[in-house]
């Protein structure tokens, strides 16, 4: 599994970003000292850097550097600071890309993934199948798999049951997943949300493979 160092000081755009990164089988690691950016990389190995550029003590620019002079680990700056100097001192001084605040959470993991995709033998470090309880999802297709079984599954039954297959044994509250499937929840109706999860549970139990998705009243639901 590939580690992303996230360096930024703004905890909520930072623990944003790491559960995104989680539900792609990225681990997210957050600098929590920001005096000791250089010993945390040497400390946590990453293979992948993002980098906001204004920070404490000292700015993104500055750890690059020191990174820089050490590794060649993949480097992204994201930033508020979108002007032409800034990008090109990014790049020049060894960044691989640059991303303006506000971005876009697929825009930006579309961009890692690419990175380390050209970095990394990629292959060896990702795999195209969640697998679950004799339940194997298939992240290239969206199809899943119980036995010599296929399950055609929708679009948001798929994004489900990722979703839900990311964090088995937790549960996951009806508010998460609306927000994970419809960007904006509120036009949505909450009957569409139990609609889905019960057309994906006849799907999954048709199989022969029962109680894969359990509800639990009042908060949300559970891959046991």
């Amino acid at each position: 599994m590939f580690k992303i160092m996230i360096v930024e000081d703004d905890r909520t755009i930072a623990k944003l970003i790491a559960e995104n990164l989680e539900k792609w089988q990225l681990k997210a690691y957050l600098v929590q000292d920001f005096d000791e950016v250089f010993n945390e990389f040497k400390l946590q190995k990453p293979d992948l850097v993002l980098t906001d550029i204004n920070l404490p003590v000292y700015d993104g620019f500055y750890w690059n550097q020191k990174i820089r002079e050490n590794s060649e680990v993949p480097i992204i700056f994201i930033s508020s600071r979108n002007t032409n100097m800034d990008m090109v001192m990014a790049m020049n001084m060894g960044a691989d890309d640059f991303v303006n605040k506000p971005f876009s959470m697929e825009v930006l993991l579309a961009k890692i993934n690419a990175l380390l995709r050209r970095t990394y033998d990629y292959h060896e470090h990702s795999t195209s199948f969640l697998e679950h309880n004799g339940l194997k999802l298939n992240l290239q297709n969206g199809n899943a798999q119980v036995g010599d079984q296929t399950i055609n599954l929708s679009k948001n039954e798929y994004k489900l049951l990722q979703f839900m297959m990311h964090s088995p044994g937790k549960i996951i509250s009806r508010d998460r997943l609306l927000r994970e499937l419809w960007e904006d929840e509120r036009f949505v109706d909450d009957n569409t949300l139990t609609v889905n999860v019960n057309r994906l549970r006849r799907k999954i139990e048709a199989t022969g493979l029962k109680d894969y998705i359990v509800t639990k009243v009042g908060q949300g639901y559970l891959l046991p």
